[in-house]
């Protein structure tokens, strides 16, 4: 009786908000235009990450505190962006909650909670990383590979389809893409030897769109880029959200390193699709193009990390473009109409390779892949870069990206596949006696030149956000959230949470006031200038 009480309070608070405008794809894709939500994972489809709210800014930032405080019901750290929507903010819980929360003071207007099987397998953390909206619905996927629409205003479950079997190490850690009248999901389980996928299903009914297989199969092209049977184990999983080009109509999505991570005997060739940014039709899920970032991955560098959508000159020459921070620590500028390759440099220290050529291919050091007795290389097997969020600054034209500068020690070891267990062929540690650090960098778009860095005591976790107060806000594994100038890098204001920031921050109005808010530990803390 407790509970259900609880649950019709919360119905009864919910209802307050039921006049809510629904958000439509149109609001989404014109998110710029109210600054004042934050409408879809990266804040806008170009993945920008960039509030244009300047009510905070270096001259009052030394004031910001927090409002309040939410405290989630898991134990496990909370790495989701919250969503903002007319008032109203949602959040994910781990491992596949949803709550609703009253932006002005934190107080829950409802809450979802999923029953996970006892047997799900997720490698790294039964964590997720956001929801979605559409409509007057909310999409969340579950550790166990479901992927759930749930009423706005109530909170109660609309459809619930299954997306795969989580028994084979399949599972939904991804903040879904509402485009159009679909909602496009991506998969994890690459540690289990999974076939990697992208999928759309209908916003209303949950029925299946499209699937586009990041492992292509017999006969299709791409195929012959594995060895024998590999294909069906290679993962090239798809966990972090991508980006959308409304006026190219196509969807950007990165994919995961190709399996076992660090026995690629079985696996000869480039293995297609894993290492990849695809640009996907999101109508058809046909795919336009593709490029590879790491051919024949043996590091686990995922090439899961936001791809972010801009302008930039190029021989005298506007072009649009994708900007991607990858895990292999190299930077790179594409094409986003062809794919075509137009700049790439490290960004961070990398011992593998020597270079990149002239189509962006990595020319490799000699002797840099896993052995028995292990083989020392930069960057580490969280690579420079990971899942959490870049931001990029339209007014000053920079890049920001937390940058992890850490090597590591990786094995080569046996890799016999069994459904549902780990198959990784292998290992890796830390470098005995060596701290790797962490920098959050500004780079040009068009160059990847830095134009300043700021040190953090550790490698981050945590994602940045730019205003257009001229701020980039960071957090640290240390507990640390940073302030810190967007032209300079100079420290403004650090607030201590007591926890670990391992989440992306974001930026909304509340009551006519902007507030930042970033998960922490398993809390999530909304700031605004008193």
């Amino acid at each position: 009786m407790r509970w259900e009480f609880q649950t019709l309070a919360l119905w009864s608070l919910a209802a307050c908000f039921s006049a809510s405008a629904q958000v439509s794809f149109d609001r989404i894709r014109a998110a710029e235009r109210e600054p004042g939500n934050w409408l879809t994972y990266s804040g806008n489809y170009s993945a920008h990450r960039h509030s244009a709210l300047d009510q905070i800014h270096a001259g009052n930032v030394q004031k910001m505190k927090p409002v309040w405080v939410y405290q989630t019901s898991s134990v496990a750290p909370v790495e989701t962006t919250p969503l903002v929507a007319d008032g109203i903010m949602y959040l994910s819980e781990p491992p596949s909650n949803v709550t609703a929360l009253d932006t002005r003071t934190g107080r829950p207007l409802w809450k979802f909670q999923r029953a996970v099987p006892k047997d799900v397998r997720v490698c790294c953390g039964q964590v997720n990383r956001g929801v979605a909206l559409l409509g007057e619905l909310v999409f969340v996927g579950t550790v166990d590979a479901h992927l759930i629409a749930l009423d706005a205003k109530t909170g109660v479950v609309r459809w619930d389809t299954t997306v795969a079997d989580y028994k084979t190490g399949h599972a939904i850690t991804v903040a879904p893409l509402a485009v159009k009248d679909k909602v496009i999901v991506g998969i994890a389980g690459g540690e289990y030897g999974v076939r990697g996928f992208i999928d759309a299903y209908s916003a209303t009914t949950g029925k299946q769109a499209w699937r586009f297989w990041t492992i292509p199969g017999p006969g299709e092209p791409g195929h012959e880029t594995w060895a024998g049977d590999s294909w069906k184990t290679g993962s090239a999983t798809t966990w972090v959200t991508g980006a959308y080009d409304p006026e190219l109509n196509l969807v950007y999505w990165g994919t995961g390193n190709p399996g076992p991570d660090w026995n690629d005997e079985r696996r000869a060739g480039d293995n297609l699709y894993s290492d990849c940014v695809v640009a996907l039709d999101p109508d058809t899920g046909k795919l336009k193009w593709y490029f590879q970032f790491t051919p024949h991955d043996m590091h686990d560098w995922d090439s899961t990390e936001v791809p972010v959508l801009a302008s930039a000159k190029f021989k005298g020459r506007e072009r649009k473009v994708v900007l991607f921070a990858n895990r292999n620590a190299f930077y790179y500028v594409l094409d986003r109409a062809t794919g075509e390759f137009l700049h790439g440099n490290p960004y961070a220290h990398q011992t593998w390779a020597t270079g990149l050529d002239d189509r962006g291919r990595p020319v490799r050091a000699p002797n840099m892949g896993p052995n028995e007795e292990g083989i020392r290389v930069y960057p580490g097997a969280a690579g420079a870069n990971n899942w959490y969020s870049p931001a990029y600054n339209p007014k000053t034209d920079l890049f920001y990206v937390a940058v992890r500068e850490a090597g590591g020690v990786y094995y080569k070891g046996e890799a016999d596949y069994k459904a549902g267990a780990l198959f990784n062929g292998g290992g890796f540690r830390d470098i005995p006696g060596e701290r790797g650090y962490g920098v959050i960098r500004a780079f040009r778009p068009a160059s990847g030149e830095i134009q300043w860095e700021y040190k953090i005591f550790s490698a981050p976790l945590a994602g940045v956000l730019s205003t257009a107060g001229g701020l980039v806000f960071a957090g640290t594994n240390e507990g640390d959230f940073l302030a810190l100038d967007a032209a300079s890098g100079r420290s403004l204001w650090r607030f201590q949470t007591g926890a670990a920031v391992q989440s992306n921050p974001m930026s909304y109005l509340s009551e006519g006031k902007q507030h930042v808010a970033i998960a922490a530990g398993n809390a999530l803390f909304a700031f605004a200038v008193e």
